[in-house]
């Protein structure tokens, strides 16, 4: 039966006035008596300190004891012996008293010139030994250094002499062609030049057409007289040919078809501009004025309103 101030639950056993498990309870009391009993055992087993009865070294010698070696017997391994060691054991480092046989080095490729060295180098020993005299030179050795001698004094003197020549061949060779040049390019000039003079000694300020209708040239030479140039164009494949003139005047359009065009055409002509310019055409004539100066187209060639505008207007 249980005690009347015990009451257990669930197999655990509590007091019933403070609601403490009495096993803790008695756990608690038994661990006070254990220390309990601790305490008076110690105050016993402890004891008084007491004096150091160790020797003084500083008085004492120091024994020497002696080692006897040690016979090796049979268990026991030298050291010393070589061990053969397996080839497959590679992580532990080699023995220092192993000799070390190192691979015999093989001999590199002597080095060799470069062709052009080579060829430099035999240049110069032909000709070093061609600048040192022999000892004793035979007859057929100063026989052919005095024709190599003679051969080089005959292309030198030979060489000297087509020098002058060739450069006089050049200098007439460069002179004739800047003849042809200038004779081109005056032949090409020769009618400008030529109205150029005629109207020097005219007085006028008389020009060359930049037009020349095709088919017709410049037939014979410039003609002049005082206040007038005339020069004549034939063409080249029939009997035909007309003549440009140019003279003073004070006319203007107006007064050249009343005082010229008209008395000469008997009112039959035709008039265009072109450039600022007014034309007359009658037959196979034509006539304008421009800075004072009167222009009239006569003769037989049989040419169009277009080739005398472009006549007109190239002066």
């Amino acid at each position: 039966m249980s005690q009347p101030n015990v009451v257990s639950i669930g197999g655990i056993d509590y007091d019933s006035h403070t609601g403490l498990p009495l096993t803790a309870h008695k756990e608690a009391q038994l661990h006070k008596e254990m220390r309990r009993a601790q305490s008076v055992h110690a105050k016993g087993v402890h004891q008084a300190q007491q004096r150091s009865v160790a020797l003084n070294r500083r008085f004492v010698k120091k024994t020497v004891t002696t080692k006897k070696p040690v016979a090796p017997t049979a268990t026991s391994m030298d050291v010393r012996r070589p061990v053969s060691r397996s080839p497959h054991i590679s992580k532990f480092a080699r023995d220092p008293q192993m000799r070390v046989v190192k691979p015999a080095a093989k001999a590199d490729i002597a080095p060799v010139h470069h062709p052009v060295v080579a060829k430099a180098h035999a240049v110069t020993a032909a000709a070093h030994a061609a600048k040192t005299p022999a000892s004793h030179p035979t007859s057929r050795d100063i026989k052919h250094a005095e024709l190599g001698k003679a051969l080089a004094n005959a292309s030198t003197a030979s060489h000297s002499a087509k020098q002058p020549r060739r450069r006089a061949f050049n200098v007439a060779v460069a002179s004739l062609g800047l003849l042809l040049i200038t004779g081109y390019f005056t032949y090409l000039n020769m009618p400008n030049l030529s109205v150029r003079v005629a109207a020097a000694q005219a007085g006028i300020d008389a020009t060359f057409p930049e037009y020349r209708p095709v088919g017709y040239r410049l037939d014979g030479p410039v003609a002049y007289q005082s206040g007038e140039v005339s020069m004549r164009f034939a063409s080249n494949s029939a009997p035909i040919a007309f003549s440009l003139n140019q003279s003073k005047s004070s006319w203007d359009s107006a007064a050249l078809l009343e005082k010229y065009v008209n008395p000469r055409s008997k009112g039959n002509y035709a008039t265009y501009s072109d450039a600022g310019l007014t034309i007359y055409t009658y037959g196979t004539d034509a006539a304008w004025v421009n800075g004072g100066i009167l222009y009239t187209v006569e003769g037989n060639a049989l040419l169009s309103n277009e080739q005398i505008r472009r006549l007109a207007t190239s002066m």
